[in-house]
């Protein structure tokens, strides 16, 4: 398994995982490149909400999805409350929010659908994407997964809303945790440190480092783990290793670029059989 960078249009650059089949989905992870924002957003940002000009945004997203053989018109993309909402959709959910932030669907922090070439759409910037692809019952899901929702653990209750909703079978469902700001650089206070420590006892030696007197919260290690109590298999599971903060010449990050910044897009469709 391997989270791979690659270019797919002019300027424009992707992250995604060896681990989901092509035949199965289409996904990715957006880089900072080949869009028409200005500083301090530039270039593709792909977020309404953070100040860039809607218009530019608009832009970023058709180059996008252009570049990623999917329909920009079909998209379908939420408001992020840093919750554990989840909504399904399907086809008459097709075009909320993609070039209108007051469309897009109210206070929701994951996505799930078995309905084929409509993309699901989440914004980021230092939080954590959790992608998840269920390759029996040919169903996906993306998810949110901030410090709040990863100790809501919303990656996990996303997967068993895919099973409520489709069937999905723990050992099947494959998942991608992608950019996000990594234990090098995710320093937190006590209290913060504290909430991971209760929600993940088994794995806290493992989510929450110390190192000289300051604490440091591994938010890959944490959706990981969840999943894998949910019933994941682990060879089930990919993690991009990548750090935001560290690599935000490629990637936006909340805290690197001091807190005005643009959003790195997950986006997940299913294909059609």
């Amino acid at each position: 398994m391997s989270f791979i960078l690659e270019q797919i249009g002019r300027n424009i650059w992707q992250g995604r995982f060896s681990l989901f089949p092509s035949d199965l989905c289409m996904h990715g992870f957006t880089a900072r490149l080949g869009g028409v924002s200005v500083s301090p957003y530039d270039s593709l940002n792909m977020a309404f909400h953070v100040g860039d000009d809607p218009e530019s945004v608009r832009t970023n997203r058709q180059r996008y999805m252009r570049a990623a053989g999917l329909r920009a018109d079909d998209l379908v993309t939420p408001v992020q409350v840093h919750g554990t909402h989840i909504e399904r959709v399907g086809r008459a959910e097709a075009g909320r929010g993609a070039f209108d932030y007051q469309d897009a669907i109210p206070a929701t922090d994951a996505l799930i659908t078995n309905e084929p070439g409509l993309p699901l759409m989440l914004c980021f910037a230092d939080c954590t994407p959790v992608l998840l692809a269920d390759p029996v019952h040919r169903a996906v899901g993306i998810a949110h997964a901030g410090w709040r929702g990863t100790v809501k653990k919303i990656a996990a209750r996303t997967a068993a809303r895919m099973r409520e909703e489709f069937g999905t079978k723990m050992e099947d469902l494959l998942a991608g945790i992608g950019p996000s700001i990594g234990p090098c650089c995710y320093e937190v206070g006590e209290e913060v440190a504290h909430q991971f420590e209760t929600s993940f006892p088994a794995g806290k030696d493992a989510i929450v480092q110390r190192k000289e007197g300051r604490s440091y919260v591994n938010l890959w290690e944490a959706n990981r783990l969840q999943l894998i109590e949910a019933g994941l298999v682990p060879s089930h599971i990919e993690v991009a290793g990548t750090c935001t903060s560290c690599k935000h010449s490629w990637f936006f990050s909340y805290r690197a670029d001091g807190g005005t910044t643009g959003r790195l897009a997950a986006v997940i469709a299913l294909k059609s059989c």
